[in-house]
């Protein structure tokens, strides 16, 4: 019997939530207070503390601390911005907000993170940032980037929405550059169902990422309707709406207190992945340099597909059918219609990425992941292997 008979369903996500969270959120339910307030401050205080940063600042998402750095560093219509096209299209639609264009930069095939050399490739006297992705939690080669950065004149903003918790050179990933954004989202290594945080060490970039994360309105506005607070405030500039509230932060909080657990568990997952794909010719397992660590938030793998009768498509399918739930990350940006229309990219101009994303898969990986449904993703992959290899 094959596994296709078994009717077992694996997801290729699960949160890791329990009675803490549970009790957290009706904590602040019950306090009466629940948009941003004494527990946000608190996320933020306590976040900053993890990963070595002198100031964090909650966000409502990824997107919106993306924004929110470009912003802080002066972004304006008519620049560049260097952005790896193996990432979510967030990464690149922030940019355009401005009226600034998205350069999209091929990656390294081995990591397949931003490729500094094509990056620097890339820089024109409009070049104003770059914006490294960690992608599925391993990080960048930052060393270089930041060498290239200073040359150049550009701020670096690291989209660390995978990387929680990831560290480079002994350093933790939210501690290393001008700016780094961290997603919240329902499927990544922290949740707080949606969300976001922004680290940084300039006080001043910290202050001005407080105000335009409320509407531009002084710092202490959210005090308003509150016994401390005061019906006057000011408008200092035109911001948006992208606070976190205390509901979200008090899920943060709980999650924090358990992220290096979930990291370990993750690890194992993935360290049983490796160990059983890793002599199997038709596949590449992820690799990660000795200088850093990732937070596994996903487990890329590829197929060499001059071993196979199939290409990855129908491999998906095959994993599919035996109730393996999987997915693909990323489909290169400069081949997504809104990129080609409006920049005039075109298949070709990354040609690393498009080979590589023709044959890459996510696994399912999560810190819950049990034994038993561990071994039958095991099974199911290997599996399909044998049944199409030639």
């Amino acid at each position: 019997m094959t596994t296709k008979a078994v009717g077992i369903q694996i997801p290729f996500h699960r949160a890791d939530l329990g009675e803490e969270e549970v009790q957290a959120v009706a904590d602040v339910i019950r306090s009466g207070w629940l948009t941003m307030g004494a527990k946000t401050f608190e996320f933020e205080k306590q976040f900053a503390r993890y990963v070595g940063a002198s100031h964090a600042v909650a966000v409502s998402s990824c997107t919106a601390a993306l924004h929110l750095a470009l912003e802080a560093v002066g972004i304006k219509s008519g620049d560049e911005v260097l952005v790896p096209t193996t990432t979510f299209t967030a990464t690149a639609e922030v940019v355009t907000y401005f009226g600034a264009r998205p350069v999209f930069v091929d990656v390294d095939p081995v990591t397949l993170n931003l490729d500094p050399a094509d990056a620097e490739r890339r820089i024109t006297s409009r070049t104003k940032a770059i914006i490294p992705v960690h992608l599925a939690g391993t990080p960048c080669d930052m060393r270089e980037i930041a060498e290239i950065a200073r040359r150049h004149g550009m701020r670096v903003i690291e989209d660390a929405a995978h990387a929680l918790p990831s560290s480079y050179q002994g350093q933790k990933v939210g501690s290393i550059s001008d700016l780094t954004a961290f997603s919240f989202y329902a499927t990544k290594t922290l949740t707080t169902g949606e969300g976001g945080m922004i680290t940084t060490e300039d006080t001043e970039c910290a202050k001005r990422l407080q105000v335009m994360r409320l509407h531009g309105i002084a710092r202490d506005a959210w005090k308003r309707y509150s016994a401390e607070g005061s019906w006057f405030y000011e408008v200092l500039e035109a911001g948006y709406k992208y606070n976190l509230t205390d509901l979200q932060a008090a899920l943060g909080l709980a999650q924090l207190t358990k992220c290096d657990d979930m990291a370990v568990r993750r690890q194992r997952v993935a360290e049983r992945y490796t160990d059983a794909f890793q002599e199997i010719d038709a596949l590449q397992v992820p690799s990660v340099t000795p200088d850093r660590t990732t937070s596994w938030h996903l487990y890329i793998l590829r197929l060499n597909l001059d071993h196979l009768r199939t290409d990855r498509n129908q491999f998906i399918r095959e994993l599919a059918d035996r109730g393996v739930s999987t997915s693909v990350h990323f489909i290169p940006l400069h081949l997504q219609p809104v990129y080609q229309r409006q920049f005039q990219y075109k298949a070709g101009d990354c040609p690393i990425a498009e080979r590589e994303y023709q044959r890459s898969l996510s696994l399912p990986i999560y810190s819950g992941m049990r034994e038993e449904e561990i071994e039958y993703v095991i099974s199911c992959v290997a599996e399909v292997v044998s049944e199409w290899s030639w």
